[in-house]
């Protein structure tokens, strides 16, 4: 699966948790780390938790064991596959960190949601 399949798979996954404010950005000609960034948030510890949950379901069924680390505490939980990397805030979380102006320097991609 390319990078781009895996993207859109990785933010319709985030959507069919209600995730809200699904952010992602094209890294490609800026990062060595990664293609695309995803952010996103929910509105409680258990929903961020969620949402990461379907992250990993949808990958190990494309046979990709991702990286997860925030898990437990339920607000912000990283999760990378490598060619696309989630990163899943508590809503005051990703406000207070705000994560988005660290990749202004990438290309933000228009996501149907």
């Amino acid at each position: 699966m390319n990078s781009e399949a895996l993207l859109e798979k990785m933010v319709e996954a985030c959507d069919d948790k209600r995730a809200e404010d699904i952010m992602t950005f094209d890294v490609k000609e800026t990062s060595t780390v990664t293609d695309y960034y995803i952010i996103c948030h929910g509105n409680s510890g258990r929903q961020v938790q969620t949402i990461a949950d379907e992250i990993k379901d949808q990958a190990k069924d494309l046979d990709i064991e991702p990286l997860v680390e925030g898990y437990h505490e339920g607000k912000w939980i990283l999760c990378d596959l490598n060619h696309v990397i989630i990163h899943v805030f508590h809503g005051p979380e990703r406000e207070y960190y705000n994560l988005e102006r660290l990749f202004k320097n990438g290309e933000h991609i228009d996501s149907r949601h």
